[in-house]
């Protein structure tokens, strides 16, 4: 493939990973964050009896968020590795089980998903609500995951496999050490998409009695009736976190791009 030529992946929604051009004093992450954090600050000093009290309540849910986010954006990426596999796979069932697989989970929306697990299951295998609520999240974007992983696979250069495979490598060889390094730069960027919109989607296990920040904001404002205070608190709580970490993909992808142009 050219240098000039770059195959774009765009599967799932998610912030704006900042880019090598976003270098400008200005940008919208920039704003955005210093924007929330001015927020939270000002928030805590001007009402600490209600906000302080809020965010030493949410604590908790935060490290439950990126517990459930961690676990399975961990168990998905290892899904969507052998679907991408199994999708591009010369042989046909393996190819036809793997688009089955994505076909039906992406056609099943995430929230029907973690019912069906934890409650429709449940009368058959008991599963805990946070066991429950990674293995539906996993599952769900192990399919989102292997159209990523498929699309990088696909977007090398069927050169770099003829050549490969001349110089005695088998079809396995090929496919770890030449095409998955370089898919890899491809894949990087929509991951990192799927891994904070992964974050937000958390939410959706509050559902399930699972005490994430929804859960824990939910707990706070049944028993203080600060309503208002407390999902304000949440919002600028997830803003936070999901630009700090388009901020940390965005890096990983521009070092990822320095080591390889190196």
């Amino acid at each position: 493939m050219k240098e000039n030529q770059k195959t774009v992946i765009d599967v799932g929604d998610g912030a704006a990973i900042p880019t090598r051009k976003d270098r400008d004093l200005f940008t919208a992450w920039r704003i955005a964050f210093v924007g929330a954090l001015f927020a939270l600050v000002g928030l805590v000093s001007f009402n600490p009896e209600v906000y302080w009290e809020g965010l030493k309540y949410l604590s908790d849910g935060v490290l439950i968020t990126f517990q459930v986010t961690l676990a399975s954006i961990l168990c998905a990426l290892i899904i969507g590795l052998f679907v991408g596999l199994g999708r591009v796979s010369r042989i046909r069932v393996i190819a036809l089980a793997a688009s089955t697989y994505v076909e039906v989970i992406r056609g099943i929306p995430l929230l029907v998903q973690l019912f069906y697990i934890y409650y429709a299951l449940g009368q058959f295998v008991k599963i805990p609500p946070l066991p429950s609520a990674i293995i539906a999240m996993s599952i769900c974007y192990g399919a989102y995951m292997g159209e990523i992983f498929r699309a990088g696979i696909e977007s090398i250069d069927k050169g770099q496999t003829e050549a490969s495979l001349s110089l005695g490598m088998n079809r396995s060889e090929t496919m770890i050490y030449v095409v998955l390094p370089q898919a890899l730069r491809t894949i990087l960027p929509p991951v990192g998409n799927e891994f904070i919109a992964l974050l937000k989607d958390s939410s959706l296990v509050s559902i399930i009695a699972v005490a994430d920040i929804l859960r824990r904001a939910r707990e706070f404002s049944s028993t203080s009736f600060y309503v208002f205070e407390t999902y304000t608190l949440v919002a600028v709580v997830y803003l936070l976190i999901t630009l700090i970490l388009s901020k940390i993909v965005g890096v990983m992808e521009e070092r990822l791009g320095q080591h390889e142009r190196r």
